[in-house]
C-alpha cells in the first residue's frame, strides 16, 4: 500500500506514520530523515541538497523530488511505503503524479489550531540528556528538572508560541490545498486527532481498510 500522510505541525502524523508502518510493514518515508540521509551518503542529489543547505536557503523542489525519487527506488519500498512531510504542495504532489506513482490513499490527521498550540508551547527537553516532557501530559516531578539527570528544562525555539502560530501559517497556505487536491481524487481520508494517541491510532488504521 502506498500512502501519505498529512497534517499541520504537531498534529502527531509522524507518530501514526510510524504506527501504520510496523502494522503494515512497510518504511515511513521522512523528508527531513531521507534528506539528512543523502547528505550523509553523498548521493548526487544529496550534494545538490548541501549546497542550499549550507547557505541558509530552503531546498529546492526538483531537488527533494529527486531525492524522494532516489529513496522510492530503494528495495524495502516494492510492498509500499508512507510518505510523511511530502508532498508538501500541490506542485509537489503533481511531480509525484508524473513520476507514475499511483498513491492508494491519504490520510489527513485533523487537530484544531489551538489544541496544537497548546499541545506543542507546553513541551520541554532537557538541556542535558535531551529527556522530553510536557506541562500538561507529561510533568516532572520538580518543575524546571529533569527526572533523568536533573538537568535544567528548556523550551525549544521551535515550540514557541510565536513559532508555532507561524508554522501553522505556512501549513495552511502551502499545504492545506492538498486536502482538496487528494478529495477531488477520491483518496483522501480524514482522522479526527484524539487526546489519546492510541485512540487516534485506531481512528487510522480503521480509515485505512475502508
Amino acid at each position: 500500500m502506498k500512502l501519505i500522510f498529512l497534517g499541520a505541525p504537531g498534529a502527531g502524523k509522524g507518530t501514526q506514520a510510524e504506527v501504520v508502518s510496523k502494522k503494515l510493514a512497510i518504511p515511513a518515508v521522512s523528508t527531513g530523515n531521507i534528506i539528512r540521509a543523502a547528505l550523509k551518503e553523498q548521493t548526487e542529489m544529496g550534494i545538490k541538497a548541501k549546497e542550499f543547505i549550507e547557505k541558509g536557503q530552503l531546498v529546492p523542489d526538483d531537488v527533494v523530488i529527486g531525492i524522494i525519487k532516489e529513496r522510492l527506488t530503494q528495495d524495502d519500498c516494492k510492498n509500499g511505503f508512507i510518505l510523511d512531510g511530502f508532498p508538501r504542495t500541490v506542485p509537489q504532489a503533481e511531480a509525484l503524479d508524473d513520476m507514475g506513482i499511483e498513491i492508494d490513499k491519504v490520510i489527513d490527521i485533523e487537530v484544531p489550531d489551538e489544541k496544537i498550540a497548546a499541545r506543542m508551547s507546553g513541551r520541554r527537553v532537557c538541556g542535558n540528556c535531551g529527556a522530553s516532557y510536557h506541562l500538561l501530559y507529561k510533568k516532572p516531578e520538580k518543575d524546571g528538572v529533569c527526572n533523568v539527570c536533573g538537568g535544567e528544562l528548556i523550551q525549544r525555539a521551535d515550540d514557541k508560541p510565536e513559532t508555532v502560530l507561524d508554522r501553522l501559517d505556512v501549513y495552511h497556505k502551502q499545504t492545506e490545498p492538498l486536502i482538496d487536491f487528494y478529495r477531488t481524487k477520491g483518496k483522501l481520508r480524514v482522522v479526527e486527532g484524539q487526546e489519546e494517541v492510541a485512540d487516534t491510532s485506531a481512528l487510522t488504521l480503521k480509515a485505512l481498510e475502508d
